[in-house]
């Protein structure tokens, strides 16, 4: 005699499942009903190299590859295939706004600066201002001691003066013994 109570078991267990996964696409909607209340934190994505107008001002065509390194930073991209050129590209995404993206290149033509592309570039008080996530806070208080406080505090510490080093040995042992 073949016992089927624990095949229906199964299969009664599957097909329960397979009835609630539908269910699942409801939490989507559900969630977005309770969004204005209730929403995950996502943290502040910022990526690649930020260049100001006031950078890409200070390039000027016959440069050297070092100067303008020094004044843009390491390019972010570099390829073989386009050894004359450098790309610097700048990604910041945050949660509720529209993500931006930027993006410098920089020719070069026998190692000297021949010309420079770039998008619409914020200054650095424009990019600083971006930054503010709108978060108020508190009052910051005025960092300032009177007479009176100035002269309640414990007189400064002495300064030590250090030590001279002892010098420097002017022989060292052999590194290998010679006796091969």
């Amino acid at each position: 005699m073949f016992d089927y109570q624990p095949r229906h078991a199964c299969l009664s267990l599957l097909l329960a499942a397979s009835a609630s996964l539908p269910g699942c696409g409801g939490l989507n909607t559900a969630s977005t009903h309770i969004a204005g209340l209730v929403t995950p934190y996502k943290i502040d994505i910022v990526q690649g190299n930020f260049v100001s107008r006031e950078q890409a001002e200070a390039i000027k065509p016959g440069m050297s590859r070092m100067q303008v390194r020094d004044i843009l930073g390491t390019p972010l991209l570099t390829s073989v295939f386009h050894a004359d050129r450098w790309d610097y590209v700048f990604t910041f995404r945050r949660q509720g706004l529209a993500p931006q993206a930027r993006k410098v290149t920089v020719y070069f033509k026998a190692d000297v600066l021949e010309r420079i592309e770039a998008d619409a570039l914020p200054t650095e008080a424009e990019f600083v201002a971006s930054l503010d996530s709108g978060r108020q806070m508190g009052k910051v208080p005025v960092l300032e001691m009177t007479e009176e406080s100035l002269k309640q505090l414990p007189p400064p510490a002495k300064v030590v003066e250090p030590q001279p080093l002892p010098p420097l040995p002017t022989s060292y042992p052999p590194l290998e013994s010679t006796g091969r």
